[in-house]
């Protein structure tokens, strides 16, 4: 069986990067293109095989394993048979031991991953911050992370307890506890995804809580098929009435899923107890995903984000305070609405003398600052430091005054004129 699972896990990587490949000739068909270079079929083995195909692989194994696992339930005999000893054996072989978390990383890798680069979000912005250009703010309120992260711990406890432990051997009630601790950690991921779905592109996201359901749902399963009642056990327990209630309504397995989604609510309220404790909000579950502003359960409006096209001193007279970095009007850049300043403008209108006059030297003063100033530019995202950076930017600022009065007639017009669209040639005659 082991050498089986081989092949298909290469199996599912050979086929994710021949699927790239694949997709990389149709979309190059479909432009127009024609039949792709070899470095565009590189680029669709690499690119679109692992991180497009190869998760869908990965679903559709975790499926077909949670059918399988479904057509051969085992039945249930009298404990201490060497016919149930033998069948327990084969439900642990069968399944799959580091496959799940592999894929469970995997998806949540993808996922952050997705987040990140595909929608910009800033897990650290809460919606009060303003950004800058596509950034998001974070999706999940910072005051609440400390009690979704211990939901989230707990979930993954659950799901340890059943993936290790053996449930013939266990109690009964850890193992429904464990399951509701599960059942816990899926509803925060149903929730999470609705908050930061948002178009048909997001289905990327969906493969999170899909295959964690899957993997919960097989398990389940085995922990069912793995349980055989104790009579003796039962006959000690049965003589406390609490317990012989609760051994009487656990002694069948068929009956554990529902009473762990019983137990769930009980379960959280313990976590929303003791995290009170800690300095949580009793709904600090609730207002983990209300109280943010850009998602679906949000329901704050943040600032509008800034334009500034990575440009520094952009950054600094939109992020600044409006005390200390004056910001003067709005402005035009590569298309796009900026925040001006008069530093900006009177920076803007040095490199335009310096372009008209040397040339040469221009270029090179360029060449400094999209090697340097783009950097800068991205570590401005704070007010202070915007406010810092324009405090540093002012001795230089009077020095490219003293140049425009030195070489213009009418500096102030030049200045003036900066990210308007417009030029002193546009008034001449």
């Amino acid at each position: 069986m082991k050498k089986n699972r081989k092949f298909v896990y290469i199996g599912q990587i050979a086929g994710s990067m021949i699927l790239g490949s694949l997709g990389a000739v149709v979309l190059s068909v479909a432009a127009g293109d024609g039949m792709p270079e070899l470095s565009y079929l590189f680029m669709g083995c690499l690119f679109y095989g692992p991180f497009l195909c190869y998760p869908f692989f990965l679903t559709a194994y975790e499926v077909y394993l949670l059918i399988s696992r479904m057509c051969r339930r085992t039945r249930q005999e009298p404990a201490g048979s060497e016919e149930v000893a033998c069948e327990t054996a084969v439900i642990r072989q069968s399944d799959p031991l580091f496959y799940d978390f592999y894929v469970m990383l995997l998806a949540f890798f993808y996922e952050l991953l997705y987040l990140f680069l595909g929608k910009s979000i800033s897990f650290r912005a809460d919606w009060q911050e303003q950004l800058i250009n596509a950034e998001m703010h974070t999706p999940i309120y910072t005051g609440s992370a400390l009690t979704i992260l211990v939901i989230a711990c707990v979930a993954l406890t659950g799901f340890l307890i059943l993936k290790f432990s053996d449930a013939s051997k266990t109690p009964p009630l850890v193992t429904v506890l464990a399951m509701a601790a599960v059942y816990l950690g899926g509803a925060l991921l149903v929730i999470f995804t609705w908050q930061v779905y948002a178009d048909w592109m997001d289905l990327y996201l969906v493969l999170v809580p899909l295959n964690y359901f899957l993997i919960t749902a097989r398990l389940i399963l085995v922990k069912m098929d793995e349980y055989r009642e104790d009579p003796e056990r039962s006959s000690k327990i049965d003589s406390v009435p609490f317990l012989g209630a609760v051994n009487h309504l656990l002694k069948e397995a068929k009956r554990w899923p529902a009473a762990a989604l019983l137990l769930m609510w009980p379960l959280l309220g313990i976590l929303i107890l003791i995290l009170l404790l800690f300095g949580q909000a009793p709904d600090a579950v609730i207002k983990a995903f209300t109280e943010t502003s850009d998602f679906r359960l949000s329901t704050q409006i943040a600032p509008p984000n800034v334009m500034v096209d990575e440009h520094y001193l952009c950054t600094v007279a939109a992020g600044g305070d409006k005390r200390i970095v004056h910001p003067i009007r709005r402005g035009i850049r590569h298309g796009h609405e900026v925040t001006v300043n008069r530093q900006l403008c009177v920076a803007n209108a040095f490199e335009q003398i310096l372009e008209e006059r040397t040339p040469g030297l221009q270029r090179r003063v360029r060449h400094f600052y999209d090697t340097y100033g783009f950097p800068v530019a991205r570590m401005i995202r704070k007010r202070w430091i915007a406010d810092l950076v324009y405090l540093l930017m002012k001795p230089l600022e009077w020095f490219f005054v003293i140049v425009l009065y030195l070489t213009e007639v009418h500096p102030e017009d030049r200045i003036a004129l900066q990210y308007t669209g417009k030029g002193l040639q546009d008034f001449a005659g």
